[in-house]
């Protein structure tokens, strides 16, 4: 198989709809509208000049920035990648680095989760990066090699033990079950949270592909307005409904910090029957 990057865009849209679902102690369910990009890499250049309306590392009215991701120091996220797949002694020269994540609106944006899908030169996928963002600043990659008998019929199943305090509502000690059907015409994801007893909380994304171009965001301007700054809200507006459903408050660690730079030697992904039997 030949690396098929070079025939795509450097960068395309994502529309499509989020879930979240709290199973327990009380069920919350949620669901809102977004727009996600899909950017190559090792293309930014390309990228930067695909419409007027977006712009790569600089401003425009949706825009990507490489510090917001990785070490979140404005340097090359291809490398962080790559660094990454090496701690892991995967290879990634040749292949291909795109990352799915929700770009800047004017100048602002909050990735509560951002996915690097990392392809060897051959073209097969390797290695996914799960980066998870809290609302304290905070920011931690679970770095997930694809392992053998993780490909299933109904996406690629992975498994990763919680490593980082995200929620005020849910405990650390929990584990989370990654399904993901990686970019195409559509792009899927879901994500469930479990402790000892079982399910707790269920999030998903699914999305439709299309070109990034100056009208496709202009449509998403006036159709999904201010849609950046409404994930950041409705994060604490859901967080609100669940207190007062009566959800336990779960304090963060005191000198809790992210870690912004590789995955710790912790943070690995297992698969099981039992898993793959869901």
């Amino acid at each position: 198989m030949t690396d098929t990057s070079m025939t795509k865009a450097p960068a395309a849209l994502y529309f499509g709809k989020v879930m979240h679902a709290r199973l327990k102690p009380m069920g919350h369910r949620f669901t809102y509208r977004v727009m996600s990009l899909l950017i190559d890499l090792d293309r930014l250049d390309d990228a930067d000049r695909t419409a007027r309306l977006f712009g790569v590392n600089r401003a425009a009215l949706y825009s990507f920035h490489e510090k917001d991701h990785g070490e979140r120091d404005g340097s090359s996220l291809r490398a962080y990648a790559q660094r990454c797949a090496a701690a892991h002694g995967i290879d990634l020269i040749g292949g291909r680095v795109e990352l799915l994540c929700y770009p800047r609106l004017l100048g602002y944006a909050f990735n509560p989760l951002s996915v690097y899908f990392c392809y060897r030169a051959d073209g097969a996928l390797a290695l996914i990066i799960y980066e998870v963002r809290n609302t304290f600043g905070d920011i931690h990659p679970y770095v997930l090699p694809i392992r053998a008998g993780e490909h299933t019929a109904s996406g690629i199943r992975q498994i990763q033990d919680k490593l980082f305090y995200v929620s005020p509502f849910i405990e650390t000690a929990m584990r989370y079950h990654f399904r993901v059907s990686p970019p195409a015409d559509v792009v899927k994801l879901r994500i469930l949270e479990t402790d000892a007893d079982g399910p707790l909380l269920a999030a998903t994304f699914h999305g439709r592909r299309g070109p990034l171009t100056s009208r496709a965001l202009l449509r998403s301007f006036f159709g999904l307005p201010l849609v950046t700054f409404k994930i950041m809200a409705a994060i604490y507006w859901e967080a609100l409904r669940l207190w007062l459903k009566g959800a336990r408050f779960v304090p963060r660690p005191s000198g809790h910090a992210g870690n912004t730079g590789l995955a710790s030697e912790q943070s690995r992904a297992y698969i099981s029957a039992k898993s793959l039997a869901r």
